[in-house]
Parts: C-alpha cells; sequence; structure tokens
C-alpha cells in the first residue's frame, strides 16, 4: 500500500474497531455484573440485552450504506459515530439492564460498518484491498483482545457505566478523525448502481452474507462460554487476558502465510474453507477441553480462521459488487448483526436449557452447514492489473 492508503486504512480501521469495541467490551464482565441487576440471573435477558446492539444494527446497515453510496462515505460516518456516542451515554446514565439494552440499541443505529468498509474499498486499488481488508478485519481482533486485557481491569475501578462514558470519549475522537484525517468520497453517479433485490441474490453474495451470520453467530455464542470454561479451570476473571492477548497475536502470526499463500496463488476459495474447518476444528476441542492449555489451544485454532475470514469476506464482497459496495456491504453487514444477535440470544438459551456444551455442538453443525454452502463457490475473480 503507498502511503495514503495506509494511512486512510489505519484510521478506518481504529474507527471499526471502535464500533466492535462497543460490543466486547461488555462480553468478559457483562454477564457476572448483571447477576446483580433485576432479571439478570437469567441467561436469556442477559444475551439480549447483550444482542441488541446487533439487531438495531441490522435495520440500518442497509439503508445507511445505500445512503452512503448516494452521498458519500463520511457524512453517514459521522451520523453514525454520533448515534454512537448518545447511546453509551444512555447506557451510562443508569445501572438498570433496560437502561442499559436502550442505551446498547440506540449505540446500534449508528450502522456504519458498511460505509467504513466500503470507504476502505474506495481508498484502496484492488490489488491491495484484501491486505487493507485484513488490518480492518485485525482491528477487530485487537479491539476484540484488548477488551479483554482492559475490561476486568477498568470495571473493577470505573464499573460499568464508566465503560460506557470511556466508549463515548472514544467515539469522540474518532468523529474528529473522521472529519479531519479522512479524505471526502463523492458517489459515482456515472455508473448505475444494482437494485437492492440483485444485489442480495446474487450467488457469489449470498454465499458470502450466510458465511458471516455463521461465523459471528458461533463467535458470540462461544463467548458466553469460553469465560466460564476459563474460571472452571481454574484461572480467575481477571487474568484471562493472559490467554487471550497471546493467542490472538499468535493467530496474526499463524494467518498471514495462509493469507498471502491465497492472494499470490489465486487460491482464495480454498484458503476460505480451510479457515471454516479451523473453526469446526476449535468447536470440537472446546467440547472436550477442561484445562487451561487445552482452552488455549482451541482458542488459538479458532482465532486463525476467524482472521482470515476477516481478512477475506469483505474484500471478496467489494470486489463482487463494484457497483453498488455500500449497498452490498449493508446487506453483508446486516447478516452480520444478525447472526451477532442470534448468537446471543440463541446461545443464552442454550446454556440455560441445554448446558454449557450444547453451545458448541450446536456451533459445529452451522459450521457444517457453512462448509457445504462454501464448498461450491467457484474460485474467485484475478484482481484487476493496474
Amino acid at each position: 500500500m503507498n502511503p495514503s492508503e495506509l494511512r486512510s486504512t489505519l484510521a478506518l480501521a481504529g474507527i471499526f474497531g471502535l464500533r466492535m469495541l462497543g460490543l466486547f467490551l461488555l462480553l468478559p464482565v457483562f454477564s457476572i455484573h448483571a447477576q446483580g441487576l433485576p432479571g439478570g440471573e437469567q441467561a436469556f435477558w442477559v444475551g439480549l440485552t447483550l444482542g441488541i446492539f446487533n439487531i438495531v444494527q441490522a435495520c440500518f446497515h442497509i439503508p445507511l450504506g445505500r445512503l452512503s453510496d448516494r452521498i458519500g462515505r463520511k457524512p453517514v460516518v459521522l451520523w453514525g459515530l454520533s448515534l454512537f456516542i448518545a447511546g453509551a451515554l444512555i447506557s451510562a446514565a443508569k445501572d438498570d439492564l433496560l437502561w442499559i439494552a436502550i442505551g446498547r440499541g440506540v449505540m446500534g443505529a449508528g450502522a456504519i460498518s458498511a460505509a467504513v468498509s466500503a470507504w476502505v474499498a474506495d481508498l484502496t486499488r484492488e490489488q491491495v484491498r484484501t491486505r487493507a481488508m485484513a488490518l480492518v478485519g485485525g482491528s477487530i481482533a485487537l479491539s476484540f483482545a484488548l477488551s479483554l486485557v482492559i475490561a476486568a481491569p477498568i470495571y473493577k475501578v470505573i464499573s460499568l457505566s464508566g465503560m460506557f462514558v470511556v466508549l463515548a470519549i472514544l467515539g469522540v475522537i474518532a468523529m474528529v478523525v473522521t472529519y479531519y484525517v479522512l479524505p471526502s468520497t463523492h458517489p459515482e453517479v456515472q455508473v448505475q448502481q444494482a437494485s437492492l433485490k440483485e444485489v442480495f441474490f446474487r450467488p457469489e453474495l449470498m454465499r458470502l452474507n450466510v458465511g458471516v451470520f455463521v461465523l459471528n453467530a458461533t463467535q458470540v455464542a462461544m463467548f458466553l462460554v469460553v469465560p466460564r470454561l476459563l474460571v472452571q479451570a481454574g484461572l480467575p476473571l481477571a487474568s484471562h487476558w493472559e490467554i487471550y492477548l497471546p493467542v490472538v497475536l499468535l493467530s496474526f502470526f499463524f494467518m498471514a502465510p495462509l493469507l498471502i499463500f491465497g492472494e499470490k496463488k489465486q487460491q482464495l476459495r480454498t484458503t476460505m474453507l480451510v479457515a471454516i474447518v479451523l473453526l469446526l476444528i476449535a468447536e470440537f476441542l472446546f467440547t472436550h477441553s477442561s484445562s487451561i492449555t487445552s482452552i488455549a489451544i482451541a482458542l488459538l485454532v479458532y482465532f486463525v480462521g476467524f482472521n482470515l475470514l476477516e481478512a477475506l469476506q469483505p474484500s471478496l464482497v467489494s470486489r463482487f459488487a463494484k457497483e453498488s459496495k455500500g449497498t452490498a456491504l449493508g446487506v453483508y453487514n446486516t447478516t452480520q448483526s444478525i447472526g451477532l444477535f442470534a448468537g446471543a440470544a440463541v446461545g443464552g438459551y442454550l446454556m440455560d436449557s441445554h448446558g454449557d456444551l450444547s453451545v458448541f455442538m450446536t456451533g459445529a453443525v452451522l459450521l457444517v452447514c457453512w462448509l457445504i454452502i462454501a464448498w461450491s463457490m467457484r474460485e474467485l475473480p484475478a484482481k484487476t492489473q493496474p
């Protein structure tokens, strides 16, 4: 990437990571904090409060993504960040499950993921776009790792309300970066946009949308259980970062050669299939994990596959929908948000009714279905030469 592409990609990755931090920062501590709130003893309601962020996002990804195709990315991103800030302040106002849910719903209404991903595609050449998307995908993994490192210490010092205030402050910083650092882009009026129906039913995009639904549903459901497994294995909550951080960093080291191979050899389909298989292996490893070491190994296998897919899939969406990137990524992020919501809600239900291991078994079944669907994918088109 040239300096302009790298600067813009890093800025957008930071903004995207902030959005995901709004989700991830609560995961390590919320189920424990919620036990002291009315209704917090039921895992389903706790999962619903976590997941409402994503189901509201699902309602706004497509309209805001399509709007960004028409009026440009910057105004949409600024509007979305303002809602993120407002929702964080609402959640901080009262330590009550209902108000936290309302605030997270408002945060979710600022659904800028499609606009940000499309902005990355606008500002990068096709030859480097997968690497740019890998940085954005990496920001998701790093925000997850960071949340697991800082969540417990921050929670101990400033409680849950203070954590929401921190998110609001970060949102203000993101708005400043968006306004002053990132260049404006203009809609390509000379290109006829594809209709929403055409984008939705395009076979290549449908496969990727199914994939992101399964990927995120299984991720959130899994991390309703993993913190409990680590506590049962003898690792206190405050020390969980000692596992998560090295696992996430190591996963980048292992995924990089696979990503480079897929790009250089034009074997991105094969790389995707390998990544799905890694997720499937991880789910089965979790069902037999009772020690800290075995849980760490399962997490490492999982994050190698997860990071590969977070890099590959958005890049492929932008290449399959050049004329309507914001719309296509809006549909993609909508299915992502529905997956996150479904994972939180169904994962909580499964834990209540069938026990922790049922979450991993259900995840394995979904991944097998995804593998079957992805298997029929044709090899992806060669990148346009400069």
